[in-house]
């Protein structure tokens, strides 16, 4: 897991060759102006924007969840978000078996630890990252970019 500000984006852009492409992306965008929903921004890169309201950290864990063929780059726009982590092995009592459709597996375990995101920070969660997003309260804008492993 990565935890950083979009000002220092141009650090982790040769981790992978896409995240390089999805930080371009942005470049003088008003994230603000995004539009809701699902958008391919090149092969093997989607985003999706969505505004909504923060959740309480119970309903947030209901979906501790993890990915096998995406690397999540959640970045906050606007408002507090904090996310839940935990390793994946450490994860323990897996809720389902992993499903390779939506690219998911849900854990009942608890994070080992929560963090803050606000305006332009953003978290890179890779396969072995276990998370829960959205806890927060009020209004909370986000952009996860669907990186193609």
């Amino acid at each position: 897991m990565i935890i950083d500000s979009l000002k220092n984006a141009q650090k982790y852009e040769s981790l992978n060759p896409l995240f390089k492409t999805a930080f371009d992306f942005l470049q003088g965008k008003d994230l603000q102006d995004l539009e809701d929903g699902k958008h391919d921004i090149a092969e093997g890169l989607k985003l999706i924007v969505s505004n909504g309201n923060g959740k309480t950290k119970e309903t947030s864990l209901e979906k501790f969840e993890c990915h096998q063929q995406n690397i999540d780059i959640q970045i906050c726009v606007n408002g507090n978000e904090t996310i839940g982590w935990k390793p994946k092995e450490k994860c323990n009592n897996p809720k389902e078996d992993y499903n390779s459709e939506k690219d998911v597996q849900f854990f009942n375990d608890s994070p080992d630890m929560f963090f803050q995101l606000t305006n332009g920070q953003f978290a890179i969660f890779y396969p072995e990252d276990v998370h829960a997003p959205m806890i927060g309260e009020g209004a909370i804008k986000k952009l996860v970019f669907k990186v193609k492993i």
